[in-house]
């Protein structure tokens, strides 16, 4: 146990003991204390400038954002230098930590041109979030290209060797490449192969939170086929779906003493986004106090 777990621990049953709180406070088993919660700004956030994510997250407690590309607060590879240290200032004084850079580069392409295209635009948000102090890049696999003739081990092998680039790329600049397991790559087999290829430290799995990890033996072996690729982003949607069993996965990353960003990457209208936010947030770390008093 290292000695901030320990310190935690020995602090939490000390308040426990003091103050009459339940045996329960003092049992939670110290994996998963460093997950947190945080918000991509994919449909929710997507139309706050900089001030308002600062507010709004502030005031619910939340710590972390992904900023997703081409939205209203408009981080992007066209920032000056001045810019962007504007815009890592900005975060740091308002208690937020940008977890990374949410883009759309994608390298399934069959034109080897288009592959090349999006990795240089990756090393692009690579230096972005480097200088804005930024840990990472979320990018995307995309498609498999069969019915064009394209195997899909070539199609695998294809994305992997992008990724092992940038990966090399990332590590001059302290940044994490975090592949999202989405579009037709969502077999968590298909994306297991992709991060052998790539066979690099600072290239990790985006879990997304799909309806196919489900698929097959269930979340369970699923989850289990990439673990110990996962990165320190992973993607949730409203956590009262009943088509998803959220509370499983808080269980399985609890289990994994997973370390990193539970992100909301919610799509559905709700009147006001800021309290449904805080409504997920409650109860993620509802699953999670559960998880870890088991």
């Amino acid at each position: 146990m290292n000695t901030r777990r320990r310190f935690l621990r020995q602090s939490v049953a000390a308040a426990a003991g003091s103050l009459g709180l339940s045996a329960l406070a003092q049992q939670l088993k110290p994996q998963g204390e460093n997950i947190s919660y945080g918000l991509v700004t994919y449909m929710w956030g997507a139309e706050w400038d900089i001030p308002t994510i600062i507010k709004n997250l502030t005031g619910l407690g939340i710590g972390g954002v992904e900023l997703r590309v081409d939205h209203a607060h408009k981080v992007s590879p066209a920032l000056s230098p001045e810019e962007r240290v504007k815009v890592r200032d900005q975060f740091t004084e308002g208690g937020i930590e940008i977890v990374g850079m949410g883009t759309n580069c994608m390298f399934d392409a069959i034109d080897p041109a288009k592959v090349k295209e999006n990795i240089e635009l990756a090393k692009q948000f690579i230096k972005l979030s480097h200088d804005i102090g930024g840990s990472g890049v979320k990018v995307k696999p995309d498609k498999l290209h069969e019915k064009e003739g394209v195997p899909k081990e070539k199609t695998l092998e294809q994305i992997g060797k992008a990724l092992a680039e940038l990966g090399d790329y990332a590590i001059g600049f302290g940044q994490e490449i975090r592949l999202e397991v989405h579009g037709q790559v969502t077999n968590l087999a298909d994306v297991r192969k992709v991060m052998e290829v790539a066979d690099a430290d600072n290239v990790r799995v985006c879990w997304n939170s799909n309806p196919a990890d489900l698929e097959g033996e269930g979340l369970e072996k699923n989850f289990a086929l990439v673990k110990d690729y996962l990165g320190r982003t992973t993607h949730v949607r409203k956590l009262d779906d009943p088509k998803y069993p959220f509370a499983t996965l808080a269980k399985l990353l609890v289990e994994a003493d997973y370390d990193g960003w539970v992100l909301c990457e919610a799509a559905d209208k709700v009147e006001d986004k800021v309290k449904a936010l805080g409504e997920q947030k409650a109860m993620w770390d509802k699953f999670v106090k559960e998880a870890r008093a088991k």
